[in-house]
């Protein structure tokens, strides 16, 4: 089998939740013996790769890569949807020059081209096509009028390009009513985001200390909720959190960082893997309060490094988190974040370590990469057999 992968760019080369899962799930497809033709953006710019040494040698007979730089158009509203626009129209005229695929697999806007003419195509005719938004972002709800706006500029083309696809992938959770809402009479298909088996500890070694650690991770977008965080912790909360530790991953703003407690720690942009590793490990809990999600792949991280997760009940994070390994609140309520993060302080040890144990075994059950791809596959194989 013969799938043409079309993404806006792949990991390393650009960092994202979309790049990374288009980064892995090529691996991962290309291992289990698919053909994988992988057609991604690169930055005008950029130098094309020469090689590609994240993926093994194995792993690279099955792939063949084809590199397209995203065009630039300006700042202006609505600039990003060009943009998209224009580098379909790149991705399309490269397409069609080389054999054609058994199913076309579309990351966000990359086959908006593609689906608008493939049926003038006669030998893409018939070619199966599946579409995956991921958090369908512009359809949950806008933390302030300036996203707001933005979601109502990216919803038309969201909305043609789903109903232009064979399938629409989703992660599951509240996504699927979303796509459903968007495309009501699309196929869709529920396969979540996956995570590699290095990530998982042992959890016979777990332990919770008396004194709790709490982890954030990301970067400062207002949609992170990382303002309603620092308000629960400068605020009333603060003596209550005076035992604990929480920790910033991400190059966070200096104006938009607590000052004045030492339990509260920034460690500005980490890139070693490595290191983020070990500071997960080392904690208990991650914080994840965004406004928006698709399924976070630090929330993944997260539960294979043996932590129980507050975070808010939007995208597919219910597929994630439950009781048994977390809480999930409203988004933008600080009362419910500041009383999760209580709960969680005052829990007795050996309930927080079933938490923690249980996020590595819907890990191990659910999220590992080996069945995401199995699955993914199984999936493809059932859309291209059907008439």
């Amino acid at each position: 089998m013969r799938i043409s992968l079309l993404t806006d760019s792949i990991f390393p080369y650009t960092m994202g939740g979309m790049q990374k899962h288009s980064y892995y799930l090529v691996k991962y497809l290309a291992r289990a013996g698919v053909m994988v033709d992988v057609y991604y953006g690169l930055a005008e710019g950029m130098g094309v790769p020469e090689k590609y040494d994240e993926y093994s040698e194995e792993e690279l007979k099955n792939i063949r890569f084809f590199p397209i730089y995203f065009p630039k158009s300006g700042r202006y509203p609505g600039h990003y949807i060009l943009e998209n626009y224009l580098f379909s129209k790149r991705v399309y005229r490269k397409l069609i020059q080389h054999p054609t695929p058994d199913f076309v697999y579309i990351q966000g806007f990359a086959g908006w081209y593609y689906l608008q003419n493939r049926r003038k195509q006669q030998a893409g005719n018939n070619i199966k096509t599946g579409i995956n938004f991921h958090g369908v972002e512009m359809y949950q709800k806008a933390v302030n009028l300036n996203i707001k706006l933005q979601h109502f500029l990216l919803r038309p083309p969201t909305a043609y390009n789903s109903k232009k696809a064979d399938v629409l992938f989703s992660l599951g959770g509240k996504l699927t009513p979303i796509h459903r809402k968007i495309a009501p009479s699309s196929t869709i298909s529920e396969i979540p985001i996956g995570i590699t088996y290095d990530w998982l500890v042992d959890p016979n070694k777990l332990k919770a200390s008396d004194k709790r650690r709490f982890t954030f991770i990301g970067r400062y977008e207002r949609r992170k909720g990382i303002e309603e965080l620092s308000s629960v912790l400068s605020g009333e909360g603060r003596i209550i959190f005076s035992s604990t530790e929480f920790h910033f991953i991400g190059p966070i703003p200096a104006a938009k960082q607590v000052k004045g407690y030492a339990n509260i720690k920034y460690h500005g942009a980490i890139h070693d893997e490595g290191k983020i590793k070990e500071l997960l490990q080392a904690s208990d809990v991650l914080l994840c309060p965004s406004w928006s999600e698709g399924m976070p792949t630090v929330i993944l991280e997260a539960m294979a490094s043996g932590c129980a997760i507050i975070a808010t009940d939007v995208g597919a994070v219910s597929e994630q988190v439950d009781a048994s390994n977390g809480i999930l609140i409203r988004p933008g309520d600080k009362k419910q974040l500041k009383a999760a993060i209580e709960k969680m302080i005052t829990l007795p040890g050996e309930q927080l370590l079933a938490m923690k144990k249980a996020s590595i075994k819907r890990i191990v059950e659910k999220f590992l990469w080996e069945k995401v791809a199995e699955q993914t596959i199984t999936e493809i194989k059932k859309i291209i057999e059907e008439p």
